[in-house]
């Protein structure tokens, strides 16, 4: 798969379309990737909202959406109940993606992760994006952008597998996974390149499955075979990178933002690791970023 239009061809093509809830979906925003999605034929859809206010939207933004087949409008009152629901549906099996609307992450989540009816499943919870980057022919994941500020290095085993996951379901059987440093040598006084020397450690003794992982490396040696043979690098991942995984949080965000508003890259992204993908996209995201975000949700869900 080389671009995000074909991720969501490839969700379009599920046999069983999968339910998605969203979270305060009484928004202009949120309705287009929800008509997008709808006139795509991805998913079926109940919008949790204040059913007036969600029918006025509706009627005045979309209005192909009033009473269409594939939407349910459910009425709750006030943001944490709308959270509520949605999440229910999720728990219970009546949908089996959770998407947040008009309402801050922190909220969504807060209800999502709660012990009971809740998403919890023990693992930790990581952001994966797929990435469509200009000059390049295959999408990269990057990972984690939004989760872990700090992760140590189990906390690392855990989102390079919510990764791996991801890619999967995207088609790719065996992922290479690089965690990145600014070196491809372990020096004891640079954290990140001891985490990497030891997650392929893991890696070549069966720990960390359905994989290739090798690093440290730099970011041009995991994504250009002419820059990894330069610096005289033939491992299995050098220039082959399908996953980037940032040392912590602030590299992982500088990355992805990088490349969205450097590279113009197109994305979509996920929280992986709760019992279902939950999509959470910001205000600043266009309709197509979303699109690419719930297309890539469905995907997981379905594998």
């Amino acid at each position: 798969m080389e671009t995000l239009s074909e991720l969501v061809q490839q969700a379009a093509a599920l046999s069983d379309r999968p339910c998605t809830a969203v979270a305060c979906a009484a928004d202009a925003d949120v309705l287009e990737s929800v008509e997008l999605a709808v006139s795509r034929g991805l998913a079926t859809f109940k919008l949790y909202d204040d059913k007036k206010q969600l029918l006025e939207t509706i009627q005045s933004k979309y209005p192909q959406l009033a009473n269409h087949p594939d939407i349910e409008l459910i009425d709750s009152e006030g943001m944490q109940h709308a959270a509520q629901l949605a999440v229910d549906a999720v728990s219970s099996g009546n949908a089996q993606v959770l998407m947040k609307g008009n309402l801050p992450t922190a909220a969504l989540m807060k209800v999502a992760l709660r012990k009971e009816a809740g998403l919890r499943t023990g693992n930790v919870l990581s952001h994966v994006a797929a990435f469509e980057i200009p000059g390049f022919n295959k999408l990269y994941f990057v990972t984690d952008s939004a989760m872990s500020i700090t992760p140590d290095l189990q906390v690392k085993v855990q989102i390079i597998q919510n990764a791996v996951t991801v890619a999967r379901a995207c088609g790719i059987d065996v992922p290479v996974v690089v965690p990145l440093a600014a070196v491809e040598s372990v020096n004891p006084a640079m954290q990140a390149t001891l985490d990497a020397a030891s997650l392929t450690m893991m890696n070549q003794r069966g720990q960390l499955k359905n994989c290739v992982v090798e690093g440290p490396m730099a970011l041009d040696n995991a994504i250009s075979p002419e820059a990894a043979q330069h610096k005289g690098l033939s491992g299995p991942a050098a220039g082959k990178a399908d996953i980037l995984v940032a040392p912590n949080l602030e590299a992982g965000n500088i990355l992805y933002k990088s490349l969205t508003y450097f590279a113009r890259a197109k994305v979509g992204g996920i929280i992986q690791g709760a019992s279902a993908p939950i999509v959470v996209t910001s205000r600043a995201d266009n309709a197509e970023t979303k699109l690419h975000s719930l297309a890539l949700a469905l995907l997981v869900s379905k594998n």
